[in-house]
């Protein structure tokens, strides 16, 4: 291993295809740790954070020493945050307010766009985000005291709209089934997004939700193909087994949505009508799409993926992104950021609203209540005679 100093490139530059004459040209893209090391994980290297004065970079002195380091291992360690509850003032999304049980997540689905915040940790947005984990086991009891707060007022939760609040170390943790059992106990409505077919394990506690109407949940498909979905997300749940937690979400009661989630042109564009067809068989009442978005690191992270496992569509997938970003490989720009802008987004918004209107989704939505909070007891707080 070696130091480089802080001028020094953070992408040291492999071998890219070509341009043609008149395509944009792309920066140089960063060197993949071996695959041994990272079997079994999305991102193909472990660059340093952008707030990092160095950067770290292997390379073979002639000692084959790089065959001596092990392979990248899941870690877990704890998260001192003193409050679970995550405030938001964005006007293009439903809530304002989330809660993320764990930092890091092990799926390793390489576009992540929550890459980026494991930078602020002074890690790698690269492999240390799927292996370094940092879980919050405290996260019920401090949500029972933030709610129980005079000061708060009751608006739907939202959780896992960063990173996925059913990954695999839930099933050691279970933090997830721990928050919800306080927001069961206070009446508070909650919305979910995954894509792990986990969350069927708490199905006794959502279906209780639902029939006060304080629960729905969200699975994101990105794709059909088994082979495409473990290349892009080793280890999330099979689409397979995600539209069978659809179905059997929704005959527990549970309202439903199918979310085509990355949709990323000329590599999974094609799939939006089938993955809608299937939900829909699945029992789902309501879908949404999201466009894939590359901010920050997840852009060059993506960039090696993609040129690894699919280097013919690498100019090609990028050209189109950038006619849906205004020229650039992502616009951040509140309103347009989910869905793009230019004739290709337009294209594909048109096919999602005429695919569902044609299997009957999207005629209704699901609204949750906060008619049914009860403030929780704090300790030591004197019960009420009446």
């Amino acid at each position: 291993m070696s130091r480089a100093s802080s001028n020094a490139l953070k992408h040291p530059p492999v071998t890219a295809p070509s341009d043609p004459a008149g395509a944009p040209s792309f920066p140089e893209l960063s060197v993949a740790i071996d695959r041994e090391r990272r079997r079994g994980r999305g991102a193909h290297s472990n660059v340093s954070g952008r707030f990092e004065a160095e950067a770290r970079v292997a390379f073979d002195d002639g000692w084959q020493s790089l065959e001596e380091l092990p392979p990248f291992k899941t870690t877990v360690a704890i998260d001192t945050s003193r409050k679970v509850i995550t405030r938001n003032d964005s006007p293009d999304i439903g809530f304002d307010r989330s809660i993320n049980p764990y930092r890091g997540c092990e799926h390793g689905c390489v576009y992540c766009f929550a890459r980026p915040t494991h930078a602020y940790l002074g890690l790698s947005p690269g492999l240390d985000f799927e292996s370094k984990l940092f879980a919050k086991p405290d996260a019920p009891q401090l949500l029972e005291k933030e709610l129980a707060s005079q000061d708060y007022e009751p608006r739907m939760i939202a959780i896992g709209t960063n990173t996925d609040p059913y990954q695999p170390i839930e099933r050691e943790q279970k933090i997830m089934r721990g928050i919800l059992e306080v927001l069961d106990r206070a009446g508070h409505p909650v919305g979910i997004v995954t894509k792990s077919a986990m969350v069927t394990r708490d199905i006794d506690i959502l279906a209780r939700m639902a029939k006060r109407n304080l629960a729905k949940i969200a699975i994101s498909v990105t794709t059909l193909d088994a082979k495409l979905a473990r290349t892009m997300e080793p280890r999330a749940s099979t689409p397979p087994r995600r539209l069978e937690a659809l179905r059997q979400l929704s005959e527990a009661g549970i309202p439903t949505t199918v979310m085509v989630a990355p949709v990323i042109p000329a590599l999974n564009d094609n799939e939006i009508e089938r993955i809608l067809d299937a939900g829909a068989h699945a029992g789902v009442k309501e879908a949404s799409y999201v466009l894939l978005r590359l901010p920050l690191e997840v852009r060059d992270l993506f960039r090696e993926w993609l040129m690894a496992n699919y280097p013919d569509r690498y100019r090609h997938i990028f050209t189109l992104i950038r006619d849906m970003r205004g020229g650039r490989d992502y616009d951040s720009q509140w309103g347009t950021r989910m869905k793009g802008t230019g004739p290709m987004a337009w294209m594909i918004g048109r096919r999602f609203e005429i695919a569902c209107e044609k299997l009957g989704l999207n005629k209704r939505r699901s609204k949750l209540t906060t008619d049914h909070f009860a403030r929780p007891k704090r300790s030591g707080q004197q019960l009420s005679l009446f």
